[in-house]
């Protein structure tokens, strides 16, 4: 049987997008995104996670780029894509691990200004 490993998120950018180019100079974007849970704590308050995500750009699209262009820290996305998991090296040799979703499509779900109104608490 073929595993399944499809994530789709709606939420909230905690800040802006991180482009970047590679060594072979493709462009990549890096961000966290802050998905509010369906419940709320003892005290009333709503809680959320924080969810690492990349997105690349390929041979037929510049996702990467577009995001950056077009969402800012506080819009509001749907991202579709698969959970990945990595590991590296970091500088004292000590091997650490990375599970982020790694993003096949995203949409914009909302207005620009809607997205400086909810950053400047005039939502």
């Amino acid at each position: 049987m073929a595993g399944i490993n499809n994530v789709v998120l709606v939420g909230r950018l905690t800040k802006d997008v991180s482009l970047r180019s590679t060594q072979s100079g493709m462009m990549v974007g890096t961000f966290t995104l802050a998905v509010d849970r369906t419940t709320k704590d003892q005290n009333g308050n709503r809680q959320a996670d924080f969810i690492s995500c990349v997105v690349w750009n390929s041979k037929d699209s510049k996702k990467a780029e577009n995001l950056a262009t077009y969402a800012q820290k506080g819009s509001l996305i749907g991202v579709q894509g698969r959970i990945q998991t990595r590991n590296y090296d970091d500088k004292d040799g000590k091997r650490v691990y990375v599970t982020e979703v790694k993003v096949d499509s995203f949409s914009l779900l909302e207005r620009r200004q809607a997205a400086n109104d909810y950053q400047q608490g005039q939502f």
